[in-house]
């Protein structure tokens, strides 16, 4: 059996059974497209360099996300059994049916909201049923409490005993129900900002642009001439230790990577950011909650063989499930972290010189934004997230464009996405360097984060003591600060002299040891 949910342009996930195929165990971690699964016995991690005193020396893009349904098991007898389930208003729903139904076309899902509401009403209409002969059972148990003819007693023993058949029955019908309407409800997407254009990327519309491209007065070359003639990667003997789309960074590019990461990190704390560093295994549930698909044919999580762990795809799963199933107070919110991490994607479907080097690889360092906020500032916030991406843009003296995308290339959480697109030369194009995305309460419904107001609600309790606000769920936002790879073609094709040299922008010379240029290697 396989749950199908379409969302996000063209894109097609499948979710089959969350039950995770047994094979034969190595000690050894493969990575293979198909199966999208890791047999993992030994995971290991290299120890960072010492630490400069500078700053920080901490290791170091957001792919949409698509909508999932929930891990299922399914058993002989068919029963489909959600592993977890998310707090969704279906009242809402229903009471908003014309808006849902524009917003799951405007962004090309195939969720079937029909289905959904006809779900929802059976369930009341058998919560009340369930209610009606609780109610009966009561009164019987009730009744033979006190004295009784024989006869009476005997009746009321049967009638109690075919009341407790038949809402045992009705019991195991509900919940199956509820389950059903759980994965019904998942293929649902967050709604959409009414600012956002609506059709296919092609119809997303430019909200800034940024200075201009380079003029070259000799012949421009891309960054994997560029690394190859300055040594600083190889894919070659990356290809034959690990497959396609890895690569080993050598000299200087080492120096970059970790000079781009500890820079972004410095700069994003100053902006009153807690810095991370996270897990990169998580619980497949966790993936999930967040709005990504761990298993399916277009997968682009890779998951580990004989467990419910994945290797994560960004920062931001680990530290959207920091907060998992808690209240925070108010007065902590906003929550701002900023995570380093490794990130790992199958890159299911890519292929062609638009994702050549290291534009497109199946391992890359990354560090991300994420912001857990009230509801009513979660527009303000994302508008932060995006100057801070072009702040930092801008510091290095790129030129680019930021996007305000539209509905057809929205993940399933986004409630609104702003994309930074770069130009690169040596691709002759621009390429996403960046991405920052509202979720609203989508993630935050899932995961079971929510706040409680500091107001007190205007209802007393019995004992004459004001009551508690009753609790909100939280907003969630996340944005790319600085996705390594899609920067070192940036930095590598833009900064490139004539002499074949890569001059360093000032700003990461610090962080570089004082490293100014990248020179030839004459041998």
């Amino acid at each position: 059996m396989a749950l199908q949910c379409r969302l996000s342009g063209a894109t097609i996930q499948s979710l089959k059974t969350a039950t995770i195929p047994i094979s034969s165990s190595s000690s050894r971690l493969i990575f293979r497209p198909i199966p999208k699964t890791l047999n993992l016995a030994l995971f290991s991690r290299h120890s960072p360099p010492k630490a400069p005193p500078f700053t920080l020396l901490i290791r170091t893009l957001s792919a949409p996300a698509v909508t999932v349904a929930p891990a299922i098991e399914i058993s002989e007898n068919k029963v489909v059994k959600p592993q977890w389930k998310a707090a969704i208003d279906f009242k809402w729903i229903r009471d908003n049916k014309e808006a849902v139904a524009v917003n799951i076309k405007n962004r090309n899902s195939n969720a079937n909201l029909e289905l959904v509401l006809q779900l929802y009403d059976k369930m009341l209409n058998l919560q009340k049923e369930v209610e009606r002969l609780r109610g009966e059972k009561n009164t019987v148990a009730n009744k033979m409490k006190g004295k009784l003819e024989t006869s009476e007693r005997q009746r009321l023993i049967e009638e109690g005993k075919n009341l407790k058949e038949a809402l045992m029955t009705l019991e195991e019908d509900l919940i199956k129900l509820r389950d059903e309407l759980q994965l019904e409800a998942h293929c649902i997407p967050n709604m959409t900002h009414p600012d956002v254009p609506i059709g296919g990327e092609e119809s997303s519309k430019l909200r800034n642009m940024v200075g201009s491209s380079r003029k070259f007065d000799f012949p421009v070359k891309d960054h994997l001439q560029i690394g190859k003639e300055l040594d600083l990667f190889d894919f070659d003997a990356a290809a034959e230790v690990s497959g396609s789309k890895f690569y080993y960074l050598k000299n200087e590019a080492v120096m970059l990577e970790m000079g781009l990461v500890n820079w972004t990190m410095t700069e994003v704390t100053k902006r009153g950011f807690t810095p991370l560093t996270t897990p990169e295994i998580v619980r497949s549930s966790v993936v999930e909650k967040c709005g990504f698909q761990p298993r399916g044919e277009n997968t682009q999580v890779y998951s580990i063989e004989d467990s419910d762990q994945c290797l994560i795809g960004t920062a931001e799963i680990p530290v959207g499930g920091i907060h998992m199933d808690s209240i925070v107070a108010e007065s902590s919110l906003p929550l701002k972290y900023v995570a380093f991490s490794h990130c790992f994607r199958t890159e299911a479907g890519a292929a062609g010189t638009a994702s050549r080097g290291l534009y497109r690889v199946h391992q890359f360092s990354k560090v991300e934004m994420f912001i857990l906020c009230r509801p009513a500032e979660s527009d303000l916030y994302h508008e932060e997230l995006i100057k801070i991406e072009e702040d930092l843009f801008q510091s290095l003296g790129l030129h680019y464009k930021t996007l305000d995308m539209a509905t057809g290339d929205l993940g399933a959480p986004a409630y609104r996405k702003f994309d930074v697109e770069a130009w690169m030369p040596g691709l002759k194009r621009y390429g996403e360097i960046s991405s920052a995305s509202n979720c609203t309460d989508y993630q935050s419904r899932r995961l079971g984060i929510r706040y409680r107001p500091s107001e007190t609600s205007s209802a007393t309790s019995k004992k004459g003591k004001a009551s508690l606000a009753t609790t909100k769920f939280v907003h969630t936002l996340n944005a790319t600060a600085c996705a390594v790879p899609r920067m070192l073609v940036c930095l590598l094709e833009n900064f490139q002299q004539e002499d074949g040299s890569v001059i360093i922008p000032y700003p990461l010379r610090p962080f570089m040891g004082g490293i100014e240029l990248i020179s030839p290697k004459f041998r």
